[in-house]
């Protein structure tokens, strides 16, 4: 009987274990409720040729707050506090203004933003460590999200690196550095009041 049983126990199959990266994931959504963080965004065509490089400063504070303040080599302001975003072109004096919901989508920075369960929206694949990180694919389940796939890399603590695929063969690399994690932000961070004698498109 005690044979049989082994027997038995041999065969069960065995419950799926949790990938390093899926580990680093899961934690990243559940204890990080804001995030202070400096950014190089590099964007490459499908030859891999470098298009454009531009760095900043970026907030975010779930759920769906974020400012990306890109300083160099140009001035440009994304805000978002939940219900609206601003994009704020400083060179045109333009501010375009859309409802959230709309804006977004399933856009990577909704990703990072969301309070949302993320396998809601995205498949997840494990992809193991490299160059130091632990790596994740996300798969949009929405066809229209105007991108094919997301890779997130996760040092010990933080999110270091994404890298977007989008539907043309763009890939856009972010790469953050002097992390804050769980800063103390004002809700004032993420509201905008265009600027007098700007041009403001939209609502």
């Amino acid at each position: 009987m005690k044979k049989l049983l082994c027997l038995l126990l041999l065969l069960m199959p065995l419950p799926a274990l949790a990938g390093i990266g899926d580990v680093r994931l899961k934690a990243f959504f559940e204890e990080v409720d804001s995030i202070r963080a400096d950014f190089v965004q590099q964007v490459l065509n499908p030859q891999n040729q470098a298009l454009q490089q531009t760095s900043g400063t970026m907030l975010l504070s779930r759920p769906g707050r974020f400012r990306w303040d890109y300083t160099q080599p140009y001035r440009q302001l994304i805000v978002a506090n939940g219900e609206k975003v601003w994009l704020y072109d400083v060179d045109l004096e333009q501010v375009t203004v859309k409802k959230f919901d709309a804006a977004m989508g399933s856009t990577p920075a909704l990703l990072l933003s969301s309070g949302a369960n993320i396998e809601d929206n995205f498949s997840v694949r494990d992809l193991g460590m490299k160059n130091d990180l632990a790596w994740v694919e996300l798969t949009p389940k929405n066809k229209d999200s105007g991108f094919e796939k997301l890779l997130l890399g996760f040092g010990e603590h933080n999110l270091q690196h994404m890298e977007l695929q989008d539907s043309f063969g763009q890939l856009t690399r972010l790469s953050f550095t002097n992390i804050e994690r769980n800063p103390e932000l004002e809700s004032a961070q993420f509201d905008f009041v265009p600027p007098a004698g700007v041009d403001v498109i939209g609502e």
